[in-house]
């Protein structure tokens, strides 16, 4: 069987690490460098919905509650926002960090979805 690599066969990035290296495998896209597999069809018909999913796959909307699951630096300080962190009533945006929230003692944070899960 032969495998096409995506930078040339124009396969999506990897949606956990964005990867060009994505290779197909039957129905499955898989990425070389973190090992992660996904469906092609699901994949494409929601990166243009512009869904949003947690650390474990979850859609996020406005207004959910999520948990931190590793601990997050704040650039510019020595606060740190700890593991287990729960932060309600989340704001989805677009761009790099895609959700908008206020965390209790910090204040207003930003944050990937690839470091929270729903809660």
């Amino acid at each position: 069987m032969l495998l096409e690599v995506g930078i040339m066969s124009g396969l999506p990035p990897c949606p956990n690490c964005k990867s060009s290296l994505t290779y197909e495998d039957g129905a499955l896209l898989i990425c070389p460098e973190c090992a992660h597999e996904w469906s092609a069809t699901i994949e494409t018909v929601e990166g243009e919905s512009g869904l949003i999913r947690d650390s474990n796959g979850n859609p996020l909307q406005d207004g959910d509650t999520v948990t931190v699951i590793k601990d997050l630096k704040i650039k510019g300080s020595s606060q740190v926002v700890k593991v287990g962190t729960k932060v309600k009533n989340i704001r989805l945006v677009g761009g790099d960090h895609d959700i908008d929230c206020r965390i209790e003692g910090i204040g207003a944070m930003k944050l990937k979805s690839e470091f929270v899960r729903k809660a």
